[in-house]
């Protein structure tokens, strides 16, 4: 049942899932090993159905492995408008039993799923394979394989009724139905007990808690660090230096005339509006690597201004050496138009090529002076028209 927070600070810091909704309508639920985080990850780089969402709501579970379940099955029955077509055009993860034997994960709509997250459900799975041992292929050697030394494999001669038996309790727990599943084995605990079987009887011991241990212990989740904090610590190895503060300039004209150059600021991955700057340049010559000399020139006379961490420049290299020239106590980066090239000192790299988190900055940093810059050129022009 879900509890609707009033702000953020109400959320707790425990696995859970939480949906952001437009009061009746479902937009987005997601899963967390710590639901407060999570949501404020989501604020941090907002998302576009952040902009129509009214509510928090939230669900606490005992794990991680519980809040990847629970995800799937309110997906599954809630269908969220922005689950649906999910990031990067990837498909929802399913885990399929086939010919009621084979434990199979892929894409393929089955009844146990949608799961949005296919790592943390190969880590569930080999987990739970500790509790129900499973093939996974079709064939098994004639002698045991590794898994079945490790017990996690029923081996090439199994008691296929009992197997039959565990397939039905793992998928059980697939399905957030893991109290039905504990029944079961302690029920084939005390089978074996009767029949002396002592062994087996110990096997199904060890399985029942380490299913406990299991659903109610276990880290699945990729440790859940901000994405600009990943970014910073990428960033500051490329520059050499702390980043906070990152200034984008872009230049904006018609063969020269109502010339305008932008400088947009970014603080810790995110704009800081209030602190973009425009310039309207004295140039009337169309020539874009004066113009961001002159802006950078501009801008170094104003000291009361916090310095930049890092210059992004929109060009290549005539416009790196022009920033150079004029700033030369700060890291500077051109990023040229033609294949995304970004120049840095004397280097050149393929942006497509660096870590996705340092693409996605740089190209954000990129798109946002351009805009502020032809925003500004817009108004001279019509100014201009109008006089």
């Amino acid at each position: 049942m879900f509890i609707v927070a009033k702000n953020i600070e109400d959320l707790p810091s425990c696995p859970g899932v939480y949906t952001f909704k437009n009061k009746d309508e479902f937009l987005y639920i997601g899963k967390a090993g710590n639901i407060k985080e999570r949501v404020k990850q989501h604020y941090s780089a907002p998302s576009f159905f952040l902009k129509r969402a009214n509510s928090i709501s939230y669900e606490q579970t005992s794990s991680e492995i519980e809040a990847l379940i629970k995800e799937a099955e309110l997906i599954k029955r809630l269908k969220p408008k922005y689950n649906v077509v999910w990031k990067d055009g990837k498909n929802y993860f399913y885990v399929s039993i086939e010919e009621n034997k084979y434990v199979v994960l892929g894409h393929k709509p089955s009844e146990i799923g949608p799961f949005v997250d296919g790592k943390s459900l190969k880590r569930a799975l080999q987990l739970l394979r500790k509790s129900f041992p499973y093939y996974t292929s079709k064939r098994h050697p004639k002698k045991p394989c590794t898994y079945c030394h490790l017990d996690l494999c029923p081996g090439p001669e199994p008691d296929m009724k009992l197997y039959r038996r565990n397939i039905k309790n793992l998928v059980l727990v697939l399905k957030g139905r893991k109290e039905k599943a504990l029944k079961d084995l302690k029920k084939q605990m005390q089978e074996r007990s009767k029949m002396q079987d002592f062994e087996a009887a110990g096997r199904m011991r060890d399985r029942y808690f380490a299913l406990e241990r299991v659903v109610l212990n276990a880290r699945i989740f990729d440790k859940e660090v901000s994405d600009w904090q990943k970014t910073k610590k990428i960033l500051q190895k490329i520059v050499r230096g702390p980043v906070s503060r990152i200034e984008g300039y872009d230049v904006s004209n018609i063969q020269g005339k109502q010339a305008t150059a932008s400088m947009v600021v970014f603080k810790d991955g995110e704009p800081d509006k209030k602190s973009y700057r425009k310039f309207k340049i004295s140039t009337d010559t169309p020539n874009d690597t004066a113009m961001i000399k002159e802006a950078l020139k501009r801008r170094a006379k104003h000291k009361e201004w916090p310095k930049p961490d890092l210059v992004v420049i929109d060009g290549g290299k005539p416009q790196l050496s022009a920033g150079s020239s004029v700033i030369k106590d700060r890291p500077i980066m051109a990023i040229a138009k033609k294949n995304n090239e970004l120049f840095f000192k004397k280097r050149k790299f393929l942006l497509s090529l660096l870590p996705r988190e340092i693409f996605n900055l740089i190209l954000r940093i990129r798109d946002e002076s351009h805009r502020f810059a032809i925003k500004y050129h817009k108004q001279l022009r019509k100014k201009g028209l109008l006089q």
